[in-house]
């Protein structure tokens, strides 16, 4: 066999060989994959694992993708592709979790398919392309009973939240019940009772009870709400437990509350240092005013939060224009914010899509040490708990706070908010240097506030022998409950009332009420996320894809500051320049037109406007060696990104060369030796 012939089937043979180890590698180690990413956006948290494994029936989840219409369209639709491959990654790990009970199909509707009329049955959003091609990108799931839940579409401001919104719609699928809401209020959140005393007097008077308030609306639209009593011993038969500006609760409530906790109950709770939406009926003659304050001091204690009495979140950057009464002018209130983007946590899924809350006369929210006994140092436990490895008791996170400018402030008494001053309370109020918090997500596994029960009355036992009919007489009764949690809880506590009442989430349209800002959002965004399950509420955000440059950002700063004093000479020449053209221009307007062309105003202009241009010009090459130096470290970061396959194959070849050499001289001395 002579050297060609060897050449071609040694050629073959390599051949033969890449192609079977490429499609071993295909279809056996498919399954052995690394998630190198520094966030780990291609595994699955812990919570998603564990719904996944209660999963006790096969579920179909079909991934609509409309990829050929996506290589008609222009540059903004085919940003979608690297988003679906992502997207279709991440399903594919789904399947491998599942253990067979999630099954994936890749769905590319066509015009006029069958696959295209399924997308528009199940609700998905389409975007013509052309005339004929239509784009969808939407993920269904559904069940072997029946049940469809639906991601119309994956939006790009939702890519940091794709896992938890996929295992949303699973963990919603497979719960056949729907989620029953209890709202326990001092306020008439509810409505006036219809069978209530004064509600009927009311009637009889020609006047109309008041309705529930539109946020209640809302909810019913997708749960089940029901009133639950400010007076009860338990609080039974609800999934969560909203308590709205909790007044003088009487203990054996507070307790029913903390037993409802410990239990897994989800619950909301809005507290209120001055609710403006409790309107109590004040005497003008006297100078004396009901208290509008709420609050939960025992249980919030436990769950390491507190919230100062007579004290207020202020912000000026924040603070809103409003009238105090009919004749005064409209005038910016201290206590009256409108939060920004920038006030939500955009890593939790309940704050990050929001962009606009009104809150009113919002309280301050502290985060306190309760693990600790008095007799020891002052430490965090929490923080203890990280630096060895474990996972801290009780994990508070904040979802809303003002600006880094904002501070709290007081005032002595709330007869100070009877009459506000805005002017007044604007002067007092002194700027903070870091954010004051108005919202917070509690979880772990609390300590019951009433370790050792509580007191409460009963009605005593009737003497079988007595054939009186009397009154029956009352008697203490001491009731314990959990001390611990066995499971992981979560709490939700806002500083304010008012942000989700008609005055501030709603306005008046001619179709009814309407939807202002997303106040009624938050509340809304809230009960969604504490409405799945405990495994999905420990399902954080797949890592902020908003990723800071550390490195260019530093360059730019160093630039800034190198170029920061020869900008700001050239901007005061310009600004000087204008400042003298301007007063050139106004001398010329007050002479003859004749004179002003034949002196030398115009020659004077002419050359201001040169100096005004040479200026400019030299402030656009500061500003390009500015970037001049980001553009070095891009082209280095590109070359070393182009440079660096080759090399490893270089390195590589280098050693294999002197490992060979090295072999061959061992056994030409070997042989030479025999």
């Amino acid at each position: 066999m002579n050297r060609t012939i060897r050449a071609i089937l040694g050629a073959v043979l390599i051949l033969i060989i890449a192609f079977s180890g490429i499609t071993i590698c295909q279809n056996v180690g498919g399954r052995l994959k690394v998630d190198i990413t520094d966030q780990g956006l291609y595994t699955l948290s812990d919570g998603t694992k564990a719904i996944l494994g209660k999963l006790n029936q096969p579920i179909k989840a079909k991934l609509y993708y409309a990829k050929t219409a996506a290589m008609k369209a222009p540059d903004q639709i085919q940003y979608f592709n690297n988003y679906y491959e992502f997207v279709r990654a991440l399903m594919e790990e789904y399947v491998a979790v599942s253990h067979g009970k999630v099954e994936l199909e890749l769905i590319d509707p066509r015009p006029f398919s069958d696959e295209e009329e399924q997308a528009i049955r199940h609700g998905l959003q389409r975007f013509p392309i052309t005339q004929e091609e239509t784009f969808f990108f939407g993920l269904v799931v559904q069940t072997q009973f029946g049940v469809d839940k639906v991601i119309p579409f994956f939006s790009p401001d939702r890519h940091n939240f794709v896992e938890y919104d996929i295992s949303f719609l699973i963990d919603t699928a497979i719960t056949k019940q729907k989620k029953k809401i209890g709202v326990m209020s001092s306020l008439p959140v509810m409505g006036q009772d219809a069978s209530d005393y004064m509600t009927r007097m009311m009637q009889m008077q020609g006047q109309q009870p008041e309705p529930p308030w539109t946020i209640v609306q809302q909810l019913r639209n997708k749960y089940e709400v029901e009133t639950v009593a400010t007076d009860v011993n338990e609080v039974n038969d609800v999934d969560i437990l909203i308590v709205v500006h909790p007044k003088d609760l009487p203990e054996r409530t507070q307790f029913a509350i903390d037993q409802f906790v410990l239990k897994g109950g989800r619950t909301i709770v809005c507290v209120d240092p001055h609710c403006i939406s409790d309107r109590p009926q004040r005497n003008p003659m006297q100078m004396t005013v009901q208290n509008q304050n709420s609050s939960l001091d025992r249980l919030m204690r436990t769950w390491g939060l507190e919230m100062p009495a007579n004290t207020f979140a202020g912000d000026r950057s924040l603070a809103m224009e409003a009238s105090v009464n009919r004749n005064q002018r409209a005038e910016k209130i201290i206590g009256y914010l409108e939060l920004g983007p920038k006030c939500f946590n955009d890593e939790h899924v309940i704050t990050t899509d929001l962009n606009q809350v009104r809150v009113l006369f919002a309280g301050v929210l502290k985060e306190i040490d309760t693990q600790l006994k008095a007799s020891q140092k002052p430490a965090d436990p929490n923080q203890a708990a990280v630096e060895a490895g474990e996972k801290p008791a009780i994990q508070r996170t904040p979802l809303m706070m003002t600006t880094d400018k904002g501070n709290a402030w007081k005032v002595g008494s709330s007869f100070e908010l009877m009459f506000p001053d805005p002017a007044k309370m604007m002067d007092n109020f002194i700027d903070g240097t870091q954010p004051v918090a108005m919202g917070y997500l509690v979880t772990g596994r609390f300590k019951s506030s009433f370790p050792q029960g509580i007191e409460v009355e009963v009605d005593a036992p009737k003497d079988p022998n007595s054939d009186e009919a009397d009154e029956p007489t009352k008697t203490k009764k001491h009731i314990t409950g959990l001390t611990e949690a066995k499971e992981d809880c979560a709490v939700v506590v806002f500083s304010d009332v008012d942000f989700i009442s008609d005055q501030l989430a709603y306005a008046n349209a001619f179709f009814g009420k309407m939807v202002v800002g997303d106040n009624s959002a938050l509340l809304l965004n809230t009960v969604e996320e504490l409405g799945g399950s405990g495994d999905l509420i420990s399902i954080r955000s797949r890592g902020n894809f908003k990723r800071p440059f550390v490195v260019v950002d530093q360059i730019e700063q160093e630039a800034e500051k190198e170029t920061a004093d020869e900008m700001a000479v050239v901007n005061a020449q310009i600004d000087g320049f204008n400042q003298e053209l301007q007063k050139l221009v106004s001398s010329a307007k007050d002479q003859d037109k004749q004179e002003v062309l034949g002196s030398d105003i115009i020659k004077k202009k002419r050359e201001l406007e040169l100096n005004i241009h040479d200026a400019q010009r030299r402030l656009r090459a500061i500003k390009e060696k500015r970037r001049e130096r980001t553009d070095q470290l891009a082209n280095k970061l590109e070359l070393i990104n182009m440079a660096a396959v080759p090399g490893v194959i270089m390195v590589v070849a280098v050693v294999l060369g002197v490992w060979r050499g090295a072999r061959r001289r061992h056994y030409i001395s070997h042989a030479s030796d025999a």
